[in-house]
């Protein structure tokens, strides 16, 4: 037995004890995609962000979260976190990234949710999607360091538009062209008309910052 098959044996076994569909997707999409990025969407670091985002969500907005777009959708991890989370009442998640290569990976991490016309995806730049015609319950970007220009993607952003919004310290990464030394900092970015949560995690590395609100 190879070291693939002897992981994947593992992986399938403990999908089948926890009843998880989430775990029986990401089985199939390690299976179909060998793309090496879905070792770090899937690692520690990237799924705690993520369960604290939905933490947040179910503490600070309630079970109803509508139609949810999320910007810098990736690879689908969390849009797949939150679909699978039953505290939520989700219409349909719609994962938007610049990256083609992202589509074909995420819609099978989703298949399930896929299927029913629960989640789907779009390739375009956050910077010139249209806010207004295209709206959303609530718009979700945990990729803030990513974004340049973040100021004027803000500017997009219609006021009162319920946000869920992540950044961080990791200035080492040269990816990261707009980190924040702090919370405070990040909260000066993007400022709110009403903070329903504010928040920071430390990591072995960086801290990331939360912020969910209306702008």
């Amino acid at each position: 037995m190879d070291k693939d098959e002897f992981y994947r044996d593992i992986l399938e076994g403990m999908a089948l004890y926890a009843r998880s569909a989430f775990q029986h997707d990401v089985l199939t999409t390690l299976a179909r995609h060998d793309h090496p990025a879905l070792s770090q969407a899937l690692n520690k670091n990237q799924i705690a962000s993520k369960m604290w985002l939905a933490d947040a969500l179910a503490e600070s907005v309630g079970r109803e979260l509508g139609n949810v777009l999320v910007l810098g959708g990736w690879l689908g991890v969390l849009s797949a976190v939150l679909l699978h989370d039953s505290r939520f009442a989700i219409v349909r998640i719609v994962s938007l990234d610049i990256d083609p290569r992202c589509a074909d990976i995420a819609l099978t991490l989703n298949a399930m949710h896929a299927r029913v016309g629960k989640f789907s995806t779009r390739t375009a730049d956050m910077l010139e999607h249209d806010y207004e015609s295209a709206p959303a319950d609530l718009v979700i970007n945990t990729s803030c360091e990513h974004v340049q220009a973040l100021e004027l993607w803000y500017q997009r952003i219609p006021a009162g538009q319920l946000l869920a919004l992540q950044s961080n310290d990791y200035f080492a990464c040269g990816e990261h062209v707009n980190c924040v030394a702090d919370l405070a900092s990040f909260r000066a970015q993007v400022p709110m008309r009403e903070v329903l949560f504010a928040g920071e995690r430390k990591f072995r590395r960086y801290v990331r910052f939360m912020l969910i609100g209306r702008k």
